[in-house]
This record gives structure tokens, sequence and C-alpha cells, in this order.
């Protein structure tokens, strides 16, 4: 176990990930560049504000990885619940084009997957991630 990955708290020392992934509702691909990059903003934002973090993240043309750490205390549920209603509202609001060209102007599908993450695998998934603009 690498001890660097511990996250030290007042009443717990814990090293909770999570890989999470989800798609635009029906794989549209309309995330061009632009809103690439508003997305990760943020989902950085939306960790610093609901008190988890976000250690790494890919936003393709059609759906989204997430590599996210946050305390035993928040549920997974939550944090896909934050990062996907609160990024899909603000990204409705700042490209408002986008709900023309989705069904009744949903942004993500309403479905997700989500694994834990331990520190052995973690740097794959940190890779993973990060290379999915390359595989095409």
């Amino acid at each position: 176990m690498d001890k660097n990955s511990l996250i030290h708290a007042r009443t717990c020392v814990y090293n909770v990930n999570y890989h999470i992934v989800w798609s635009v509702k029906y794989r549209k691909p309309v995330l061009t560049e632009d809103i690439q990059e508003f997305l990760k903003d943020q989902f950085i934002k939306i960790g610093n504000e609901k008190g988890f973090s976000i250690a790494a993240m890919e936003v393709m043309p059609d759906h989204v990885h997430v590599f996210a750490s946050a305390h035993p205390q928040i549920a997974p549920s939550y944090i896909v619940k934050m990062l996907k209603g609160i990024s899909a509202r603000r990204t409705l609001m700042q490209f408002p084009h986008l709900a023309q060209q989705l069904w009744k102007g949903h942004l993500w599908n309403s479905s997700f997957y989500i694994e834990t993450i331990g520190s052995i695998s973690e740097d794959a998934i940190k890779k993973y991630i990060e290379h999915q603009k390359t595989r095409g």
C-alpha cells in the first residue's frame, strides 16, 4: 500500500477511490472541445464545493471518465448525482444550443458505471483515463 495515497481525517485514515463512467443521452457525440474543457473545469469545482476530489478525468465526445476520491462518509451515489446533475445544469446554461440536439434537453443518460479502486490499480486507472483520447 502506498502511504502517500492515505488521507488522514479527524476520525479515520482512508483511501477511497472510484472510477465513474457515464454517457451523453443516446450516446450522441455532442461534447465538442470547448464543452469538454468547460466540463473538466466544472467537475473540479463541483468536487471542491461538495467535499470530494477529482484525481483524473477525461471527457470524450459521447461519454465521461472520472477518477474521484472521497471521505468514507460521502456515498458514491452522491458523487455521481452531484457531478451529473450540477454539470448538466451548468453546461446547458452555458451552451443552450445543446438542448436542441438532445431529447427533451437531457444531457446525461440516467445510468452510470462505477467501480472502487484500490491503491494497487490506482495508477493503472489514471493512465487508462488519461489515454482515452489517444485510443480513437
